[in-house]
């Protein structure tokens, strides 16, 4: 399947035009593989964007897709919920779809999600739950919470599928699914438009099917360059964390982790192993709920009262923790934070880019953790290990992409390569050779 540079240099060159690759991507969008991926679709407007589109803009017309949460001109922002499906209708859109479109890109619709973001799993009992794109004998999950935007990118639906990660809500259904996702630094894209999880660690961002296309969409979003150059592996320092990353890995997860190492090893990389035990503090740090519960109860507690029984048991759940947080326990979580990441900076400060499993599983069936209260064990067992490992980025306010990194045939398997805050360059200039040598 081409990625979005690939399909605009034939673009460019005259082997196809923007017309035949949308027709493409909505035939995609309305075959059986998208079943439950979107919340709405906007085809007929897709095809006269499209007509228009300049050839030589950045995205040249091609199809995006945007998470529920994010405001379109027009039209409510249900983020995958039912309480919110008649809410009054956006008078803008969100600025990074407005950024997309001026850049030449045409969406497509708005794609599911887990019900106001508070999951990895990607299940939604309002809208039904899309399919993982890797397995087409067995249903397996999309993970979360940018369910719909990773499956529509991973069928060749979309080129860029825009979503937002507050705890791995790109990296987690970019990794199960077999795609690229990309966290930059959160204060490098706007949030303005979109309807907040945790109003400290929400990021918008996206994935693609490639990471020069993660630069392409990050660089719109972000409205700035990337200044990645070109340097060998050899040039790059990195680590790999021993603790806590693998704690309950599947062997298939190990394998295909240890795999890509000796891969990058024999390419030239320079791998450390290190400890971070900074990150047995987490628990305590987060004790008492952490931001995403305060910060989504402040949010939704009026909505609560008027219209709780129409939630996601689910979701209802995870939010009530924060009803119970005293703002002295939230400030000292502040802090608690404020240093935690000082320390774990200090840590990573002689490596250019931190390797790591994206997650610790690859995608269980949808069955086995379909809305009902008997499956709800296994569904909270499975969601603390997709969290897991993508969390400590976000705690950490830093950056991270997931590569795939499994063989064919294969579950799909994520290598994150992550860092701190603002070493988004360094970060993707080793992902883009890890890619590279990885696919060889």
């Amino acid at each position: 399947m081409n990625d979005l540079h690939a399909t605009r240099f034939t673009l460019l060159t005259g082997g196809s035009d923007a017309r035949t690759e949308m027709e493409h991507a909505i035939g995609i969008a309305q075959s059986p593989a998208c079943v439950h991926v979107f919340t709405r679709t906007m085809f007929d407007e897709a095809r006269q964007t499209t007509a228009a589109s300049p050839p030589d803009s950045r995205l040249s017309g091609l199809a995006f897709t945007a998470k529920d949460l994010f405001d379109v001109e027009g039209q409510p922002t249900p983020a995958g919920s039912a309480v919110l499906a008649h809410a009054p209708a956006a008078k803008a859109d969100a600025l990074a779809v407005a950024r997309l479109r001026a850049a030449g890109g045409v969406l497509t619709g708005r794609t599911n999600m887990t019900e106001f973001a508070f999951s990895g799993v990607g299940v939604n009992p309002h809208h039904g739950t899309p399919a993982n794109a890797c397995d087409a004998a067995t249903p397996r999950i999309p993970g979360g919470s940018s369910s719909g935007a990773a499956v529509s990118v991973a069928t060749g639906a979309a080129f860029i599928g825009l979503g937002s990660d507050t705890g791995g809500s790109i990296r987690i259904p970019a990794a199960l699914n077999g795609i690229v996702g990309f966290k930059n630094t959160a204060r490098l894209t706007p949030v303005e438009g979109t309807l907040p999880l945790s109003t400290t660690l929400d990021t918008v961002c996206a994935m693609t099917r490639s990471v020069r296309d993660a630069i392409t969409a990050h660089e719109i979003l972000a409205a700035r360059r990337v200044t990645a150059g070109n340097a060998p592996l050899a040039a790059y320092r990195l680590a790999v964390v021993k603790n806590v990353f693998f704690d309950g890995a599947e062997p298939a997860v190990a394998a295909a982790f240890e795999r890509a190492l000796k891969a990058l090893r024999a390419a030239g990389a320079r791998i450390v192993e290190i400890e971070l035990p900074e990150l047995a503090e987490l628990i305590t740090i987060n004790a008492t709920g952490g931001f995403s519960a305060a910060e989504s109860y402040a949010w939704h507690r009026l909505l609560l009262e008027r219209s709780g029984a129409g939630y996601d048991p689910r979701v209802v759940q995870r939010i009530l923790r924060g009803a119970t947080m005293k703002a002295h326990e939230y400030i000292d979580l502040i802090h608690a934070r404020r240093d935690w990441i000082a320390r774990v900076e200090t840590a990573l400060a002689p490596f250019d880019a931190v390797l790591s499993p994206t997650v610790p599983i690859t995608a269980p069936s949808i069955a086995s953790v379909a809305p009902g209260a008997e499956r709800d064990d296994e569904f909270f067992r499975v969601n603390a290990l997709l969290l897991r490992n993508p969390s400590i980025v976000n705690m950490l306010d830093g950056c991270a992409i997931s590569l795939p990194c499994h063989a064919d045939g294969e579950l799909p398997v994520g290598l994150m390569l992550w860092h701190a805050a603002l070493h988004d360059d360094a970060v993707l200039a080793v992902a883009l050779q890890a890619e590279r040598t990885l696919q060889k």
